[in-house]
């Protein structure tokens, strides 16, 4: 558990290091297709149909910014016609506390509105 009352104290360096994950990891669909790529390799049509609502045109986007961040490895088989893979590198595994915190923090932030709305 991490203490929310040393974040105060925290130094620019801290809030750089904040700034660039959350520069890596921004946006609606990354942590999305992160996590659909984590249960293992996929072509990119079985990741689009994990993730709902996500257009082609962004899941190709998201994929080659991962991809950049070497959070993603795309695999092409030289056959006809071709085919592509994706899948998580050694790095991703290092967003698995972040993963599960998040999902931890999601449940606990439901539970409140829902019950503040019964107020």
């Amino acid at each position: 558990m991490i203490d929310l009352s040393q974040t105060a104290s925290c130094s620019t360096k801290d809030l750089r290091a904040v700034r660039d994950a959350l520069e890596v990891l921004n946006g609606k669909w990354k942590l999305q297709i992160l996590i659909a790529i984590l249960s293992g390799t996929k072509r990119f049509k079985e990741i689009a149909r994990e993730i709902e609502g996500i257009s082609d045109r962004m899941l190709s986007k998201e994929l080659k910014e991962l991809e950049t961040h070497h959070l993603v490895v795309r695999k092409v088989y030289d056959s006809f016609p071709p085919v592509v893979e994706y899948s998580a590198t050694a790095h991703t595994s290092s967003l698995d506390k972040v993963i599960y915190a998040l999902k931890e923090w999601g449940y606990l932030h439901r539970e409140k509105i829902i019950h503040a709305s019964d107020v």
